[in-house]
């Protein structure tokens, strides 16, 4: 059942209705990724119509994202107790949504209860094959993350090579911490306690 949230008195009925468990999706109209993300929803939906999920148009209902640190969109949220214990930034699968939020991955039935939410951000570069490994790992972990190319953004290579002293990647940086390489173990520490 996919509703759109009105204002934010619609949104706080929405949370007493469902307390235990909720989805949001910030979208914008301005967005082709939202876009995509919401047909990817949408199809999710018709395999899990139970699921109560929402959509939030950040263009007209403007207090919400605020609330959650939502500053991209599109960002899929999954809130517990009213508290945000998974999120997605930008666009996946309705299969990766399936696994994700019914609990099929096993990484995210181990951390449905967890209070927090991994801020997981790649950095990846062109031709980098070990890039492509650590996010299809990620995604096989149910792990949301964003991507940052660092080919693309000056910024951030100067950022990265100030923080790490390397130019390498990937980079993953999980709460801060950042790991040079793609790092099983390393990753698995930081996703997983």
């Amino acid at each position: 059942m996919i509703e759109w949230i009105k204002n934010y008195s619609h949104f706080e009925q929405i949370q007493e209705k469902h307390k235990k468990f909720l989805v949001l999706l910030f979208y914008a109209d301005f967005s082709d990724n939202a876009k995509r993300a919401l047909k990817e929803l949408e199809e999710f939906d018709r395999a899990n119509s139970e699921m109560p999920v929402y959509i939030v148009d950040i263009e007209k209902v403007k207090e919400i994202h605020g609330q959650f640190g939502v500053e991209n969109v599109p960002t899929l949220l999954a809130l517990q107790e009213g508290k945000a214990v998974r999120k997605l930034e930008g666009v996946e699968s309705s299969q990766f949504y399936a696994r994700v939020l019914c609990g099929a991955n096993p990484f995210y039935r181990k951390n449905a209860g967890k209070k927090g939410v991994h801020r997981v951000i790649v950095y990846s570069g062109p031709g980098c094959p070990a890039c492509g490994l650590v996010k299809t790992y990620l995604r096989k972990q149910g792990v949301g993350f964003r991507e940052i190319d660092i080919s693309r953004d000056q910024h951030a290579a100067e950022r990265l090579v100030r923080r790490s002293g390397q130019m390498a990647v990937p980079q993953i940086d999980i709460d801060g911490h950042l790991i040079v390489g793609f790092d099983k173990e390393k990753i698995d520490r930081l996703i997983l306690n």
